[in-house]
């Protein structure tokens, strides 16, 4: 066992060290004082330390990836850079592209009817793609020059961190300002017999050198859906355990619309189970065991991969936040914050996925650390708007949203005050090759006083994250329903049904696109 860095009881104003090793006593470096300590190399993170360096601070970035239960480790960068936006987005995109093939001979190419897909080639060349930008953090951390230091940083007090290497040496920092922003990780079911021991995440799935072949995914989450969407664009035999509901958070119509679309392009889905067992068979597959939660009934299935996509946990427990006084929520154990992402430590900040209430995405991160930089730096008083978030969960049809979805709408304004504006339109894409097109919808839900302000949109089909980026901008200066009317198309695209939304949920009409 290394090395660990703790302090003589919790809160110690004095911050005494003690070690506790084996063998000699570690080596320590001396302290060292910064304006700006950022705890995490993620998004958000390497934002803030990035904007406050440039602005004249003195910053130092700590930041240590924890191996993966099964292994897997990885470089600076964080969550979307080495397993999550970046890997997925360019597996969805590999997915996407099996698609392509089988459209192209209603298009005139001469095919092979079987085109087979080779997981180690794709998973290679994604990894190389990372491993770059974990390079390109690096270099703009010393381009910056900001000090990166890969130690397992924890609080000795409120302005001091100890951190720990991998190799036990310890490294005393200092600061007048501190941002946490370690992110978090997938979370295990340990109550689950051989979850731990034969199962994987998102930590792992993106890293596989070979094919995870029959995969059960168990949870609902978008991170759920997007993999087992990718991984039956890839060929593979991919069934989703859900417990409750898909997409939780999200506006349910369009997330029963994105499961149907993926269940009629071979992702099976196991509804209103739980597994209780995962054990290893002598030839290598895991057998799972499950439970239907309405019948009772137990049933067993056989697969070579188990991914857990059941939720995430905040990466503050090895923090030892109290020695700094730093409170979290009693349920959740992310960080309490303010508008102006201070903790309960007034120099003490939190960013990103570790902060309760704060949307677990990487551009609010990015902005909140940005604008968190220039507060401190004394260029701006402005603070993070987290209203009205964009965001697209990349699944086989991608569904992008920003604002309020309509429970939400009826819930605030309730029913009577709340239009909501729909169409089921088909892609010019899909009419030659023939594909089907009933699950590609759109609703814009407007409050029904004139001019109607847009409080959301929902978009399912091709290039959804692309169109509702371009919304997005609009949505967030206030733009109404007249406005949107008002707003010439590009034709023909998917993005110009928006702009001609006609019909409302409450006429009753037949809201299916005709014509061009």
């Amino acid at each position: 066992m290394g090395a660990q860095c703790r302090t003589a009881g919790q809160g110690d104003p004095a911050g005494t060290l003690l070690w506790q090793q084996e063998g000699e006593a570690p080596a320590m470096e001396g302290r060292q004082g910064y304006d700006l300590l950022v705890i995490g190399g993620g998004s958000g993170g390497l934002a803030c330390a990035k904007e406050a360096a440039q602005l004249g601070k003195k910053v130092a970035v700590v930041d240590y990836v924890e191996p993966s239960p099964r292994g897997t480790r990885w470089g600076l960068g964080g969550t979307c850079v080495n397993v999550g936006c970046i890997p997925k987005k360019l597996m969805h995109q590999a997915a996407l592209l099996g698609g392509m093939i089988r459209d192209a001979p209603h298009y005139g190419w001469e095919v092979p009817p079987l085109v087979p897909h080779d997981w180690r080639k794709m998973a290679e060349a994604v990894q190389n793609h990372v491993k770059s930008l974990n390079w390109g953090h690096r270099v703009q951390l010393q381009d910056r020059k900001v000090k990166y230091f890969n130690i397992k940083a924890s609080f000795v007090n409120e302005h001091m961190v100890c951190g720990v290497t991998k190799d036990g040496k310890e490294t005393l920092l200092s600061a007048e300002h501190i941002v946490i922003a370690t992110g978090g990780r997938p979370r295990y079911p340990t109550h689950i017999e051989g979850a731990l021991e034969y199962g994987i995440t998102s930590d792992d799935i993106f890293w596989l050198k070979e094919s995870p072949g029959k995969t059960l995914v168990v949870g609902a989450s978008y991170v759920a859906l997007e993999c087992a969407g990718f991984l039956t664009g890839l060929g593979l035999d991919a069934t989703v355990m859900v417990r409750s509901i898909p997409l939780r958070g999200f506006d349910q119509q369009m997330s029963s619309l994105v499961t149907e679309y993926m269940a009629s392009h071979g992702t099976r889905f196991l509804r209103g189970c739980t597994p209780s067992r995962v054990g290893r068979l002598p030839d290598g597959q895991l057998q799972v065991t499950w439970e239907d939660l309405a019948s009772g009934k137990k049933d067993v299935g056989t697969f070579d991969t188990v991914l857990w996509a059941i939720g995430r946990v905040p990466e503050t427990r090895s923090l030892h936040l109290e020695n700094a006084g730093v409170n979290t929520h009693p349920n959740s154990q992310k960080i309490l914050v303010d508008a102006g992402e201070a903790t309960s430590v007034p120099h003490i900040y939190a960013i990103g996925d570790v902060a309760e209430g704060r949307p677990e995405l990487t551009p609010p991160a990015v902005m909140a650390g940005k604008l968190l930089a220039r507060r401190l730096c004394g260029q701006s008083s402005d603070l993070m708007d987290y209203d009205n978030v964009p965001t697209t969960v990349f699944t086989p049809l991608e569904y992008g949203c920003v604002g309020l979805s309509e429970e939400e709408a009826v819930a605030r304004h309730g029913e009577e005050h709340v239009e909501v504006y729909h169409a089921y339109y088909k892609p010019l894409e899909f009419t030659v090759a023939e594909r089907d097109a009933s699950q590609c919808y759109i609703k814009m839900v407007c409050l029904r006083e004139p001019p109607q302000l847009v409080l959301g949109l929902h978009f399912l089909g091709p290039n959804a994250g692309e169109v509702t980026q371009g919304f997005a901008l609009g949505i967030k200066c206030g733009a109404s329903y007249a406005q949107v009317m008002r707003t010439l198309g590009i034709h023909p695209t998917c993005a110009e049904e928006v702009a001609k939304l006609r019909i409302t949920k409450r006429s009753g009409l037949d809201p299916t696109v005709t014509g061009c």
